[in-house]
């Protein structure tokens, strides 16, 4: 039986490999867990992944679309984005869901932990259902092009079941949420 805490991996050397403002990439010269050479690339990510889950007392959500380059297709998600490290994760979802929906939120309430892609890289995600809403004005970055939708949070949930909504974050939060709201943890009152 493998130990959980022991590292099964050895690292002969690192070579950075590419680095810019948002990740670094590194390549490493491995022995793996069997015993053999290879090599192993890792993407390090310089900002917390944050996700928001906007819930109103009718239990709707709201959602945004737009195209995501990496993947060369258009994409609705919960509003997301990033954080610095040195900047608490609560304080930087506050800013996105205001930048990207307008939204302000008085109550929040952290419901899952995620790492998005741990084969490759280390991206650590937190994602926050807001609650308690006011709608404003958004604010996107000048390299966003987003579309606004308020929709029945239930329509979220029938969007992730048909596939038309794939993106990590978005999945773990809107399934996260059914899953509080059929277990009776969520109601459509805020306190």
């Amino acid at each position: 039986m493998a130990n959980e805490e022991a590292n099964p991996w050895k690292i002969v050397s690192d070579k950075e490999v590419y680095d810019n403002p948002w990740i670094n990439v590194t390549e490493y010269q491995v022995i793996n867990p069997s015993g053999g050479k290879g090599i192993y690339g890792k993407v390090h990510f310089k900002n917390y992944a944050l996700g928001i889950l906007p819930l109103d007392e009718q239990l709707n959500t709201w959602l945004i679309g737009q195209y995501r380059f990496p993947l060369n297709q258009y994409s609705w998600e919960i509003p997301e984005g990033g954080g610095p490290l040195d900047v608490s994760p609560l304080e930087s979802a506050k800013r996105e869901l205001l930048e990207e929906t307008g939204l302000i939120a008085t109550e929040w309430m952290e419901i899952q932990k995620i790492h998005l892609s741990n084969s490759v890289s280390d991206e650590f995600g937190t994602i926050y259902l807001a609650r308690n809403l006011t709608e404003g004005k958004s604010e996107p970055e000048e390299t966003e092009e987003l579309q606004v939708k308020k929709l029945p949070f239930e329509e979220a949930y029938q969007m992730v079941l048909s596939g038309r909504i794939t993106d990590s974050l978005s999945v773990a939060a809107i399934l996260r949420v059914k899953l509080l709201l059929s277990e009776g943890k969520l109601s459509s009152t805020v306190h």
